[in-house]
């Protein structure tokens, strides 16, 4: 096997049906260009770079690989330590996706119309970066380090930001539009849409980059389920408020933007 010749680690299984080559993610784009040009394994040798060394320095290496990914992570956390996960309602009030005052036991809500017309456009983005605890914080922020650098390395850091801030907005006018005024945030609904953009575009567009963990697309689809049922709310006696509409509505947009840019991508290896 030319990959062994070349002392490159690799193995070989089978995935429904298919072969599944796995290499070092440090050498895929190499180890593409060799199947490009001996896709039956014969041919001279070429040099291959040896891996990055596991242990110190992978996550600084993964960081530098992925930086938008790791741009967006840090604004999370810098977000959450402003508004101490939630409880600073002051500092919350700036990134809600609607202006808010406390009276009492009651929350006062400004119009849609009316934050907007005062220029308050970035509101429509900012409940994205909001997390209430440290629960809700590491597991967004690890499912967007899992879908966000698969998309980065795929399609570009610019992709990424656009796909990103665009799922984040649709994600908030639809918890806004659906589920009325409230306080509200997470990066769920944004996941959501990189998580539909990963999985139709992988379906028109195989590739090993976009590959999800088996499972994890019906999980996070049973998990919407369970969500919209009403069950959470139920058992922690609607202390756990989940926004239904902003995952639903990132899935949706994730969705279209998977079909278009799959197809888009399968016009271009046809003609390539």
């Amino acid at each position: 096997m030319l990959l062994q010749r070349l002392g490159v680690p690799c193995r070989v299984s089978e995935e429904a049906g298919e072969q599944v080559l796995r290499v070092p993610e440090a050498q895929l784009e190499q180890v593409r260009e060799l199947y490009r040009h001996y896709p039956l394994g014969d041919g001279v040798a070429v040099e291959v770079s040896p891996p990055h060394p596991a242990g110190r320095g992978g996550f600084a290496q993964a960081l530098l690989r992925h930086p938008l990914t790791g741009l967006l992570l840090l604004v999370t956390l810098i977000v959450a330590g402003l508004t101490q996960l939630g409880d600073n309602l002051g500092a919350v009030r700036w990134f809600n996706f609607t202006d808010f005052r406390i009276e009492g036991d009651y929350a006062y809500f400004a119009p849609l119309a009316q934050t907007l017309d005062s220029g308050q456009w970035w509101r429509l983005l900012t409940p994205m970066f909001v997390h209430f605890g440290v629960l809700h914080l590491a597991m967004n922020g690890l499912w967007f380090w899992e879908l966000g650098r698969r998309i980065e390395v795929r399609q570009g850091a610019v992709p990424l930001l656009l796909l990103s801030l665009s799922f984040g907005v649709v994600a908030n006018l639809a918890q806004y539009v659906f589920g009325g005024p409230g306080i509200f945030g997470g990066l769920s609904g944004v996941l959501y849409g990189l998580l539909g953009h990963c999985w139709l575009y992988q379906k028109l567009a195989p590739d090993e980059r976009y590959r999800l963990p088996r499972g994890v697309v019906v999980l996070m689809l049973a998990w919407l389920l369970v969500c919209l049922s009403g069950i959470i709310d139920l058992a922690s006696f609607g202390t756990l408020s989940i926004a239904n509409a902003a995952h639903v509505g990132g899935l949706v947009a994730g969705c279209i933007t998977g079909l278009l840019g799959g197809w888009l991508a399968r016009r271009r290896l046809a003609g390539a």
